[in-house]
């Protein structure tokens, strides 16, 4: 099975059909300071590890880098396979959140090649009893690859479309903000953000409007036309960003998941580009 052979998001009646085949990741992490890993020791799926987004999945918070900076590929290959997640594993991720931290996990891992997919409906679409404690995985070989320069944008990749409306490509590339709509136009900023708005010639993408009212994916179909009345056509360059490079990666898999394209995703998002008072700023909902 290839990546392109595993959905984006998979149901837990396949979790419980392949559960001997693949690795489950709990990837829960809150913006207001609370502890995953302790809601994790509280109840997890049975048999999941726990992934840390702020150790596993990023390296420490930089100006350069932002928030959530790419964890290097030693560091990122060292610390899933001490979570037994090793070359070949086959990775499904939740969260409590609708996937929006687990996707995280689930396109860093897509961009490698290697084959990861949401759990959709997180944890709470697990019908049976959770597991409390911690699981002690079996540790795993996973060698080290760079992260692909196809699937990430630059700061001077970005600043170019910021400035000129095309950083080099042969197409027009649409520049995707995965925030909350408020903290788009700077209408109610997060606490995080340092200054108001957006990157301009970016259009608004929540990745909460991935979701159904019942915190499911949402069809391919749905999310095709969402993504085609935004601009978006099958082929185009994606660009998606959001606070700081996490979120983004759930909008970026919803591209995906509508057959629009795998997308490229730019780490430092507003938490490097808003911290910097040369660079613009838009506010509004153009």
């Amino acid at each position: 099975m290839t990546t392109s052979q595993l959905p984006v998001a998979v149901s837990v009646d396949w979790l419980n059909q392949n559960r001997d085949q693949i690795v489950l990741a709990d990837v829960r992490w809150y913006l207001d300071g609370r502890s995953g890993q302790d809601a994790y020791r509280e109840g997890h799926i049975p048999g999941a590890v726990f992934v840390d987004v702020d150790r596993h999945l990023a390296a420490p918070a930089s100006p350069d880098g932002g928030r959530h900076p790419l964890p290097t590929p030693d560091n990122f290959a060292r610390d899933l396979g001490e979570l037994g997640i090793g070359d070949d594993s086959t990775v499904v991720a939740y969260d409590d959140s609708g996937g929006a931290t687990a996707a995280r996990l689930v396109w860093l891992l897509r961009a490698l090649g290697s084959r990861a997919a949401l759990l959709d409906g997180g944890i709470q679409a697990w019908p049976g009893e959770l597991e409390q404690g911690t699981v002690q995985p079996q540790p795993a070989r996973r060698t080290p690859r760079p992260w692909p320069a196809e699937r990430i944008a630059t700061q001077e990749e970005v600043t170019a479309l910021a400035s000129s409306g095309s950083p080099g490509y042969g197409r027009s590339v649409t520049l995707v903000d995965a925030r909350a709509r408020e903290r788009f136009t700077g209408e109610s900023p997060a606490p995080v953000d340092a200054r108001p708005g957006h990157i301009p010639g970016a259009r608004n993408a929540p990745w909460q409007d991935n979701l159904t009212a019942q915190g499911h994916l949402a069809s391919p179909e749905q999310l095709r036309d969402r993504f085609v009345r935004m601009g978006l056509s099958e082929g185009d360059p994606v660009i998606g960003y959001c606070g700081s490079g996490v979120t983004a990666c759930h909008t970026l898999l919803a591209v995906e998941h509508a057959g629009l394209g795998p997308g490229r995703l730019y780490p430092g998002s507003w938490s490097v580009w808003g911290a910097d008072p040369q660079l613009p700023a838009e506010t509004g909902d153009p």
